[in-house]
């Protein structure tokens, strides 16, 4: 299929966007909306039931996240099974695109997904299957549990699954294409395999690697040549387009964040595929003809950035009052972060290092509370906020320490509000120019983050790490803060700190009372939560402590605490 005017003309914008941009550093933070497992997701379904349907299921790379590209734009990540849509005849046919991030061929039937997309194919219906970049991960483990047996044998493999405690027999790759197959045939509906898109990855001779052969592309390929179905071999395709448009033009085809994104796409990218797609699909006749629509009839619509839901402005420090222990003689217990941390009620939002005192026998414990809206962890420091924290710490105190909703973005981009940190843990920094002519050295977030448990342990306290509170939006489909708490975690052990993902621990108490109750906690769009969600954050906070090894804070808690166990 050859490229049409208007498709060229993006793919020249879009590039040219990326050259004038590629200098500047640092990039804005990878995202990951890959929900895990069998969340809670909602899917298309076939807008007229009585056409036949082309139905697509896969992973991320076909369909990512909520399938709005992390509200980006063209520059966010998006699946190949958006764009195509596109260059079908709705009159004629449904697109309906059923890939789900996160998923392999496993976990998608495991997760009851394969079983709600039965119930809407019908006798005369194409389904395309496209699975393999999440196959290669751990069988069984506590994270996703989502990986297969590698090849398309027989073999098999009994396993406790960690996440869901229940008893699983795993099968190979090859065995999961097989089941859809069958299944498929059985209902009278013709399976096409798609083999996964390549990674953004160069071998020494300078092309673009492949997954043939001993690999996910090559059991793909074999998988459909043992069952007679039709083969696009997506793989080997994309692989030879990015070999003849060159580096600078493939980078262009994906997300510029930190780390690298090999995997996922952005939108010229999805279209890239999707056409590949397409093009295959015809020439093979894997679909009637009439189902897809002249080149002249193919109407783009390029995705739109939507303004942010909510803000998280600078909080005006002369605005907050400052807080010193109560009681000199006590050991005292200071939170620092930012405004999911305290917010002070401005807009009726609270955070919950304002609601945790009543969990602590204060006759015993001072709570000192210096956290304040709108910092990061780099700005915590560099506005001298950490240094009247060590004014008051003594020997015997403990610092809870909360960062990451203001660290992501672009040092040096002004929406940022120079407070981006780097991303990672590393030693390395980046200069951040300032319009008076000075700049800052800008270093990682796990350099802050070490920095603050050193000073402190320094001093003989306790420091624990807490990973975010996660998003109104995020809970329900996926792991929130996923980087963050990795890093924040990572330098709690290699600084002699304790950690506690206060993501994972508050997303499990959101699963346990239910969206309803969960939505009536945040007084904005998604980041801050009012009176009530404050409470039940701070009592995860408290089931946090109580975990840690040692349990220190033990002789502290109140009452009020052992009432809420």
């Amino acid at each position: 299929m050859t490229l049409s005017r208007r498709t060229r003309w993006i793919f020249a914008g879009l590039l040219a966007c990326w050259t004038a941009v590629q200098a500047q550093a640092p990039l804005p933070a990878a995202v990951n909306t890959d929900p895990l497992g069998a969340l809670k997701i909602v899917l298309p379904e076939p807008a007229n039931p009585a056409l036949p349907t082309v139905m697509l299921i896969g992973d991320s790379t076909v369909r990512n996240g909520r399938d709005d590209g992390q509200n980006l734009g063209v520059e966010g990540q998006w699946g190949w099974g958006t764009p195509i849509a596109a260059y079908f005849d709705a009159s004629k046919v449904n697109l309906v695109n059923r890939a789900i991030g996160g998923l392999s061929s496993r976990t998608y039937i495991s997760g009851t997904h394969w079983q709600r997309t039965v119930a809407h194919l019908k006798r005369g219906d194409t389904l395309l299957i496209q699975f393999g970049h999440n196959d290669s991960s751990a069988i069984n483990d506590n994270s996703r549990a989502r990986g297969t047996i590698k090849g398309i044998g027989e073999e098999s493999q009994d396993i406790v699954n960690q996440l869901t405690g229940q008893a699983e027999t795993v099968h190979s790759y090859g065995w999961y294409l097989r089941f859809y197959i069958a299944q498929a045939k059985a209902m009278g509906v013709k399976p096409v395999i798609v083999s996964p898109v390549p990674r953004k990855r160069w071998d020494e001779a300078g092309k673009i690697g492949r997954s043939s052969g001993n690999g996910y592309a090559g059991w793909a390929a074999e998988v459909a040549k043992q069952e007679g179905v039709p083969f696009v071999d997506l793989n080997e395709l994309v692989a030879q387009r990015y070999d003849a448009m060159g580096r600078d033009a493939v980078m262009s085809l994906f997300p510029r964040v930190t780390p690298d994104e090999s995997v996922h796409t952005n939108w010229a990218g999805a279209l890239l595929n999707a056409q590949i797609v397409v093009a295959s699909l015809q020439q093979q006749k894997a679909v009637p003809a009439e189902y897809i629509l002249a080149a002249d009839k193919v109407k783009l619509v390029l995705p739109v950035a939507k303004p942010k839901e909510d803000d998280r402005p600078v909080v005006d420090a002369a605005r907050v009052s400052k807080e010193a222990p109560m009681n000199a003689q006590l050991p005292s217990l200071f939170i620092v972060g930012d405004s999911t941390v305290r917010s002070g009620g401005q807009n009726g939002a609270y955070g919950w290092g304002e609601r945790i005192a009543p969990f602590f026998d204060t006759a015993k414990i001072n709570i000192v509370n210096h956290a304040i809206g709108g910092r990061s962890s780099r700005t915590f420091l560099t506005e001298g906020r950490w240094a009247s924290v060590m004014a008051q710490l003594k020997a015997g105190d403990f610092v809870l320490i909360q960062f990451g909703h203001n660290d992501g973005g672009r040092i040096g981009d002004p929406a940022s509000k120079r407070r981006a940190s780097g991303p990672g843990i590393g030693d390395e920094v980046v200069d951040d120019p300032r319009p008076d002519g000075t700049s800052e050295q800008v270093h990682t977030f796990g350099w802050y983050m070490a920095r603050y448990i050193a000073d402190a342990r320094a001093k003989g306290a306790t420091v624990v790490v807490l990973s975010p509170i996660p998003h109104k939006d995020k809970w329900q489909q996926g792991r929130d803060f996923e980087n963050f708490a990795q890093w924040g975690e990572q330098v709690a052990k290699a600084g002699g700190a304790q950690f506690i993902d206060l993501t994972l621990l508050v997303t499990a108490g959101y699963k346990g009372i239910g969206e309803e109750k969960v939505n009536a906690f945040f007084s904005d769009a998604r980041t801050h939560t009012n009176e009530a969600g404050a409470v039940f954050n701070a009592a995860r906070v408290v089931d946090g402590l109580r975990l840690l090894p040692g349990n220190p804070f033990a002789a502290y808690l109140s009452g009020a605490a052992d009432a809420q166990r």
